[in-house]
């Protein structure tokens, strides 16, 4: 799961949801008949999804990008607004199995979807490769699905027994193990403060050095739990969080995925079009916000996001991972 919240700034919790859903979608009753694809509807809620669809302004007609198509749960919701005129959605995703899982759960929505293998950080030569106009609307979505944290064998995550892969494509070839057991000790040390933002990164490091070889991620949570400094009950996560997700951020290059993103989604906008990014911790965050407030200085956007929007109590009670959600939009000027 994603963590370390940014308290820089003071943000807006939306109370519209506070009576209803929170992802906007009704659950599946129990004396329906269960299938793969209501299944995946249950473990997998959209994060903000009414905010996101405010900010778009998803207009029947139009034509909008997901550029990180997950399971394809705030998809679902813009195709569904789709429905009622001619619009197109254009969805993106670099993991080739969340691809498949939204394939089979969106395919009623028949032609106004079309779906591809990609690298958001490639947004301007895939949307050009798919020959549809103009977006008049962007999301990115930067966090972890449901289904990711829950594949054990994708070694996400230190709950359950799994290989030290943390790859969002398969096809890439660095790999959490190479980090972990092939690294110097001040690689290691480095890429988990940089990334994880760890103060003990350090101490981790060392300890990584003396039990290599680490082959599983139980076995790696154990020795980063054992190198850092026991504080019973001050720890708010679990001690190996920050250096999972600063190996998932070096393995998958995330950082300078969305930096190399955000240098184009402008160029794939229309005049007017809206770009709408969802991050989970403080590095993501970040870069999207400089870069907002930079736009805005050179008159190419309107921040409509004053303050980051973050999930209601409401939210995050029903859907615990929302909880370190920030919402930030923009929209493209039309000069």
């Amino acid at each position: 799961m994603k963590d370390g919240d940014d308290f820089e700034e003071p943000e807006i919790r939306n109370s519209k949801l506070e009576t209803r859903n929170s992802s906007g979608e009704s659950r599946v009753p129990h004396d329906e008949p269960r299938t793969p694809d209501s299944e995946l509807r249950e473990r997998h809620v959209p994060v903000l999804l009414r905010e996101v669809l405010e900010f778009l302004d998803v207009r029947p007609d139009g034509f909008y990008v997901d550029a990180t198509l997950g399971a394809g749960g705030h998809a679902e919701a813009i195709l569904r607004e789709l429905q009622r005129g001619r619009g197109r959605l254009l969805g993106v995703d670099r993991d080739p199995t969340a691809l498949a899982l939204a394939r089979e759960r969106l395919r009623a929505f028949g032609e106004r979807l079309t779906v591809t293998h990609g690298n958001f950080a490639e947004i301007d030569a895939l949307h050009q490769a798919s020959g549809l106009p103009p977006a008049d609307g962007i999301l990115a979505d930067l966090g972890l699905s449901s289904m990711q944290l829950e594949d054990a064998s994708r070694g996400f995550s230190f709950s359950s027994p799994g290989p030290l892969d943390m790859r969002m494509d398969p096809q890439s070839e660095i790999t959490a193990e190479d980090f972990v057991n092939h690294g110097s000790e001040r690689e290691l040390a480095d890429l988990i403060f940089k990334f994880g933002e760890e103060r003990h990164s350090r101490q981790i490091a060392r300890a990584l050095m003396k039990a290599r070889p680490i082959r599983s991620t139980t076995e790696l949570a154990q020795v980063v739990t054992r190198a850092i400094p026991s504080r019973s009950g001050l720890h708010q996560i679990h001690p190996a969080t920050r250096t999972f997700m600063a190996l998932r951020l070096a393995v998958n290059r995330e950082i300078e995925n969305l930096d190399a993103f955000l240098g184009k989604a402008l160029g794939v906008l229309a005049p007017g079009g809206r770009l709408v990014v969802l991050s989970f911790h403080s590095l993501e965050d970040r870069p999207v916000k400089r870069a907002f407030q930079a736009w805005q200085r050179d008159g190419r956007v309107r921040i409509l996001t004053k303050k980051v929007v973050r999930p209601s109590e409401a939210e995050i009670s029903t859907n615990p991972r929302s909880r370190s959600a920030k919402l930030r939009a923009a929209e493209k000027n039309r000069g």
